[in-house]
């Protein structure tokens, strides 16, 4: 597998260009079947962030000290470095994230975020995007505390292979929503195993892991856009259903699934596991 995923080929490795546009959303519903308190303060690794919307919104809305973004597609990283900037523009200059425990909130913020609950969170689109298409994105000012979008970053990288320098302070949540399928297509139940070691070895003991697997039929359709894909498909032993037996053997906890969530065929189950050993 290249270093970099080529934006203009097919999408075997699920880099889809213009996903959102398919899965739109103001918040994220796999976000939402967690605990609203649930990335404060936190380190989030966002395997496979795509265009980084929801990179972004736990950021921005969710109180993450750090959150890192990668994925194999640089036409995509490059995006997500664009999303974050329209996010930034399109915020009250008074809006800000719940900030991690570290820093509190300023009282006159704290009293904006309760207000803006009830209002779907209204500071953080203040202004209309038309004003950012017209005069172009708000300019980012220089680090204040680790609020956003200072805490919000991006990397190309085949993470299943390769390490970033974030990854030696460990995390204490990682995400992969919507990759387990690409991964394992394009490394067999090996590289899909290499994939659980690097998660597991790159949290914090008591870290959480949280899986959005997608189910075994949707791998015919998926094998079908390479004649790699097709071929690894016939070695692939280990099933969707088995990954959470595969993730205790390496010390997570038993899975806990969160919920169901999407429409059509992006509807999915979400499942949880912590690291214990």
């Amino acid at each position: 597998m290249p270093a970099h995923a080529d934006s203009q080929a097919v999408p075997i490795y699920g880099n889809y260009h213009g996903y959102y546009s398919k899965r739109p959303f103001i918040h994220d519903s796999r976000l939402a079947l967690l605990p609203t308190e649930f990335f404060v303060g936190k380190r989030v690794l966002d395997v496979g962030c795509n265009e980084g919307w929801v990179t972004c919104e736990i950021g921005q809305l969710r109180g993450a000290h750090q959150v890192i973004g990668v994925d194999i597609d640089d036409t995509l990283i490059r995006a997500a470095w664009k999303r974050r900037r329209t996010v930034w523009s399109l915020q009250s200059p008074e809006a800000g994230n719940i900030c991690d425990e570290s820093f509190p909130p300023p009282k006159r913020q704290r009293l904006l975020s309760d207000a803006t609950t009830t209002t779907d969170n209204n500071a953080h689109s203040y202004f209309p995007a038309s004003c950012e298409h017209s005069y172009g994105p708000l300019p980012i000012p220089d680090r204040t505390c680790g609020a956003f979008p200072h805490n919000v970053t991006f990397r190309t990288v085949d993470w299943v292979k390769d390490e970033i320098p974030e990854d030696r302070n460990q995390y204490d949540v990682v995400l992969g929503f919507s990759i387990s399928k690409w991964i394992h297509l394009n490394n067999k139940d090996e590289g899909l195993k290499r994939f659980f070691n690097r998660v597991h070895r790159c949290l914090k003991m008591g870290g959480f892991f949280i899986l959005e697997p997608q189910p075994w039929d949707t791998y015919s359709k998926a094998r079908r856009m390479s004649e790699t894909l097709k071929e690894n498909a016939k070695y692939l032993q280990l099933r969707p259903d088995g990954f959470g037996e595969l993730l205790e053997e390496l010390g997570f906890s038993h899975g806990q699934r969160l919920g169901v969530t999407g429409k059509g065929g992006f509807r999915r189950p979400v499942d949880l596991y912590v690291k214990q050993r």
